[in-house]
């Protein structure tokens, strides 16, 4: 990177990075940022398991960390931590699914062919009507309707994740995936519906990452309340187990995708029962937050907070591919962002001229199985979402080098962009739009729940651009992460790592952050932005 803004000054050479402008800069350690990505993602700590002794090393580390770096509790009874009630529901064993067409019965494998989970939290025995819904979408705003003159009341759903394809920003947002396309939404509408069950048909090309990813190794889902709905199972199927049910109606998985893709789709049962017997076991849990604040300076606006975020959870201990039991270290999935906002955290204290807003550094559980750490925190915050100025979020940042440029999407959807926008050409970063929106990064991590809450809330990435590589080189390094590490036991630390970069990216953030601090008024959501309304609720 070539720096031409006149008062900054630096190059990520040395252990310590501090990089210069007007005032009183921080300075950015790689040593402690290393420290801490190393010891987050070592094997004592077991891969973070949400409700295991690898979550309890986890917490009270970084609650260590921000007492030390001079922040105070913002937590529970004056402590660092927020309670996060759960339930663990595991699938047994013995699980079955089939495919019953008259007296012909074909049994699907438990995890090769299929995997899921009881959101009854109960054992639950069905054999329901199979019927095909496409992607499983109602957006009326798009003249777009899969369960148009359809009712899957009491039958078992079948869907393809991500959504019709388009180049048209106003139709689905264009190349970039909607919350119409995550497999959450496809469970949620289809429970609205009174479906019994929802069977995703996984391919590589909708999801995102291989068939591997959605073979979940633990389920951590929110207490239901007794007279909620709730699927009896929610799952996924194979592609090779979604082409044997397919082929019930003449189709293959790819023209039955086709079919989902096209305007006027209409609903296909599939002339077959899904018979299933889910055995589930359920028990409570609580597992952590760790929240701390550093207090504003002003009398008033002190009441009012920026909000930096990272999840501390990866998926613990379990099956490898291969069978063999494995710790799933998420070294950069996500101790990276960890390490960040540990930094960060040092850094605000760290100024001598505090802002005038205060701080909110946000460590958060079970993103893993759904964000539930940030939506529990939404829905019982430190400081009121409506007081809540930006949320900036850190997720699985690859240290390999020097970014030119930043991803920050969903920043050019609020009042704040142009904001992000002056402090990336003071930093000499090109602001990319996302490469990689069609796979929905926007809807994957803990800012989409505090967007959901209302508050200007995005992730801050490298961009494509690095100093010194070439063009291709972060697709590769991206291409190469989704297909051998995300979600494996491959993501473990390495000394080689380059996190020279990691510096630009904090100072960006942590620019932005200040300037919100101490702006006159609170960022909101553009005008028809569907996070505006709860905005404005707040």
């Amino acid at each position: 990177m070539q720096l031409r803004h006149a008062i900054a000054c630096v190059f990520f050479l040395s252990a310590t990075t501090s990089l210069c402008q007007a005032g009183d800069p921080p300075a950015f350690s790689i040593d402690r940022i290393k420290a801490d990505v190393k010891y987050l993602s070592s094997d004592p700590l077991q891969g973070r398991g949400v409700g295991t002794r690898g979550e309890d090393l986890a917490v009270d580390y970084i609650a260590t960390a921000f007492e030390k770096a001079g922040l105070k509790p913002a937590g529970e009874r004056g402590t660092f931590y927020q309670s996060v009630p759960l339930m663990a529901v595991q699938t047994g064993p013995k699980a079955s699914l089939t495919i019953r067409k008259g007296d012909t019965l074909t049994s699907l494998r438990l995890e090769d062919e299929f995997v899921g989970v009881s959101r009854t939290q109960v054992t639950e025995d069905f054999d329901a009507e199979a019927i095909f819904c496409g992607h499983g979408i109602t957006a009326s705003e798009f003249g777009w309707d899969d369960y148009k003159d359809v009712d899957v009341k009491g039958k078992v759903v079948v869907v393809f994740t991500n959504e019709p394809p388009s180049g048209d920003p106003k139709f689905f947002g264009g190349k970039a995936l909607t919350y119409y396309g995550r497999w959450s939404y496809k469970y949620e509408e289809a429970t609205r519906r009174g479906a019994k069950a929802v069977l995703i048909i996984h391919t590589t090309e909708t999801a995102g990452y291989p068939y591997s990813v959605v073979k979940k190794l633990q389920n951590v889902q929110l207490q239901r309340a007794a007279d909620a709905p709730a699927l009896a199972f929610a799952g996924w199927l194979s592609a090779s187990a979604g082409g044997k049910l397919l082929a019930n109606v003449g189709l293959t998985v790819d023209e039955a995708l086709k079919k989902a893709d096209t305007r006027g789709f209409k609903a296909i049962p599939l002339g077959v029962h899904i018979q299933g017997h889910i055995p589930t076991t359920a028990k409570k849990i609580v597992t952590r937050n760790v929240i701390a604040i550093a207090e504003g300076s002003d009398p008033v606006l002190k009441s009012e907070a920026v909000l930096f975020t990272a999840h501390w959870d990866h998926l613990g201990m379990g099956q490898s591919s291969i069978g063999t039991q494995s710790t799933f270290n998420g070294a950069l999935d996500n101790a990276s962002g960890c390490g960040i906002l540990l930094e960060m955290a040092r850094a605000w204290t760290g100024q001598k001229a505090k802002p005038k807003r205060s701080a909110i550094f946000l460590a958060t559980t079970a993103e893993e199985n759904g964000l539930l750490g940030a939506y529990y925190y939404a829905s019982k915050p430190s400081i009121p979402l409506g007081k809540t100025a930006i949320n900036l979020n850190f997720d699985t940042v690859i240290p390999v080098g020097v970014p030119e440029s930043v991803v920050v999407s969903g920043a050019e959807r609020t009042t704040a962009f142009p904001l992000v926008q002056k402090i990336a050409k003071q930093h000499m970063l090109d602001i990319e739009p996302d490469k990689n929106a069609h796979l929905g990064f926007f809807y994957r991590s803990d800012h989409f729940a505090l967007a959901r809450g209302g508050v200007p809330a995005f992730s801050v990435y490298p961009g494509e651009k690095f100093r010194g590589k070439s063009a291709d080189f972060a697709k590769k390094q991206m291409d190469d992460f989704i297909a051998k590490v995300y979600h494996t036991p491959n993501d473990v630390f390495r000394s080689e790592w380059d996190f020279a970069g990691y510096p630009v990216l904090m100072r960006f953030a942590f620019d932005i952050a200040i300037e919100s601090a101490n702006a006159k008024t609170l960022p909101t959501w553009n005008q028809g932005d569907e996070f505006r309304a709860a905005r404005e609720k707040k």
